[in-house]
């Protein structure tokens, strides 16, 4: 689902002229979130790691399946560096990564994210999820076209990767609705969930039309 707050040609007007990535400061966008009609992204602060343990014990089962780092995150200080080490890739230019909050009660609903930020080839690689109670609503989709938006536009991305995994399909309607091209499939590419999975990959440039 596109938000209407996005207009389909706000990339092309607004991207920066520039070789190498523009990411704003944590600071800005944290006083200014990327709002949509149901979400608002603010970029990860190590504040937020209590909510983001909250959020992600609470969905356990249902994330570890997909998620290879999710058993791993096994108690709040796991969180906790989670959230600090977010800071500061963002900080530093390697990863912009949101939480997603309902637009009214700002209540963490998931993740959001560009990690693998690469500024000579202006590209990085969008990753999410959400809690299990929110999921169904297209709440996913739209806050992921919201990042995709804030690539294009504010940072000057000029290409998404995306990937999951060939059977995780409320993931690949996700993608299906955020005008990435799909690119091939990579074999055995995680092990997760004590096997492995292969990822169907898709891409959208800073120069795709709209779908």
């Amino acid at each position: 689902m596109k938000s209407a707050a996005h207009a389909p040609s706000s990339a092309a007007v607004e991207r920066p002229l520039t070789n190498v990535l523009s990411i704003p400061s944590r600071t800005a966008v944290r006083t200014h979130p990327v709002e949509t009609e149901r979400c608002a992204l603010t970029p990860i602060d190590p504040a937020d790691g209590p909510e983001l343990w909250t959020a992600v014990d609470g969905s356990r089962w249902h994330l570890e399946r997909w998620l290879p780092w999710v058993p791993f995150n096994n108690t709040p200080e796991a969180s906790q560096r989670y959230a600090e080490a977010s800071a500061a890739d963002w900080d530093a230019g390697r990863a912009v990564r949101f939480g997603i909050r309902d637009s009214q009660t700002r209540e963490l609903l998931g993740v959001v994210g560009l990690d693998s930020c690469v500024h000579l080839h202006r590209s990085c690689e969008l990753g999410y999820w959400l809690r299990r109670e929110f999921t169904g609503r297209g709440l996913m989709a739209e806050a992921a076209e919201a990042c995709i938006d804030f690539a294009l536009a504010r940072m000057g991305v000029h290409r998404v990767r995306c990937a999951a995994a060939t059977d995780n399909y409320p993931s690949l309607r996700v993608i299906s609705r955020l005008s990435f091209r799909f690119e091939g499939i990579a074999r055995q590419a995680e092990y997760v969930g004590g096997r492995w999975v292969d990822h169907a990959v898709f891409g959208r440039l800073s120069i795709d039309p709209d779908q």
